[in-house]
């Protein structure tokens, strides 16, 4: 799987060493000296803008739902890769759940995007049957196969203290694609959110945009888990996305505000989880509580202002 990711040797080589070197130079912190703690600020320094770049048309166009169905997806991606992982070994070697986990994910998303186009369900409908399809298949699989759910732990809580080269560099290869597509989608996005009739009206291909989204959207939800888990991964989307629609005055104000937002709750979060009292404590749910708190800030603010 790293292999498939272009530029994984300079990542690993050149890229990754530097940051670690810049990082150690601007933390003035004792833990700075430890690779994974330094894995786990960069993981946030890349994750936290895609998060909440991707939060604003979940939050402006209410898929919350739709989200997290996709982060309760990987459940059964994990369970379909643990259960591969033990065939592989029945034979020798291994299978990597990252395979499977981002995998079914984008199968789930692509298959919500084409039901709910092709059929006169409502979003919440069809993203409903689809969540309990795919918990039912994963509990499925697990009680089937006797698969040990040990390995269910770092994906449900999340575990960024774990991050490789290999993690890194797909969150940082997803966040090129991520700016990439909000830098040409952006306005067309907002425009199909508002009204899908009058963006079609104005020459968009309103379906192709759905589905450059929503499987996006999978990925970047994919991807979070290893960070802060499926019970905790919506989190990340929402919350900084809900905060800037508090503190911005245009569309563009919004994404600006998430993007600086998410970066002060996702990094911020990540130091004070390593200092105490807090260093005992899921690094994943400070994270998301940082946010929170943030959250609560903005709604003072905005209070204040009117």
């Amino acid at each position: 799987m790293t292999a498939a990711l272009p530029g994984m040797h300079w990542w690993v080589e050149t890229a990754l060493p530097a940051a670690h070197g810049w990082l150690r130079a601007v933390l003035p912190f004792e833990w700075a000296q430890y690779s994974f703690a330094l894995n786990a600020v960069l993981e946030c320094l890349l994750l936290a803008p895609i998060c909440a770049a991707m939060g604003v048309p979940i939050v402006n166009f209410r898929l919350a739902f739709f989200s997290d169905a996709i982060s309760h997806s990987a459940f059964t991606g994990v369970a379909l890769g643990l259960v591969l992982n033990e065939l592989a070994g029945g034979w020798g070697g291994s299978f990597d759940p990252r395979i499977t986990l981002i995998g079914f994910g984008l199968i789930v998303a692509y298959g919500i995007a084409m039901v709910r186009r092709r059929t006169d369900l409502s979003s919440d409908t069809v993203v409903g049957v689809f969540f309990s399809a795919v918990i039912a298949l994963g509990l499925a699989l697990v009680t089937a196969s006797g698969t040990r759910t040990a390995g269910f732990q770092r994906y449900l809580y999340g575990d960024i203290l774990t991050l490789d080269a290999a993690d890194l560099g797909i969150t940082a290869f997803l966040a090129l694609v991520v700016l990439a597509v909000m830098a040409v989608g952006f306005t067309p996005l907002t425009l199909i959110g508002l009204n899908d009739e009058l963006a079609h009206s104005q020459g968009l291909r309103v379906r192709r945009y759905d589905y450059v989204f929503t499987m996006l959207l999978a990925l970047v939800v994919t991807v979070t888990i290893r960070t802060a888990g499926i019970l905790l991964v919506t989190g990340m989307l929402l919350v900084p996305a809900a905060r800037a629609r508090n503190l911005a005055r245009s569309a563009g104000g919004m994404f600006r505000w998430a993007v600086v937002v998410g970066l002060a709750g996702g990094v911020g979060g990540t130091i004070a989880s390593f200092t105490r009292p807090l260093e005992s404590v899921s690094t994943g749910a400070v994270i998301v509580l940082t946010s929170c708190l943030l959250f609560g800030l903005s709604l003072l603010a905005r209070h204040r202002k009117s």
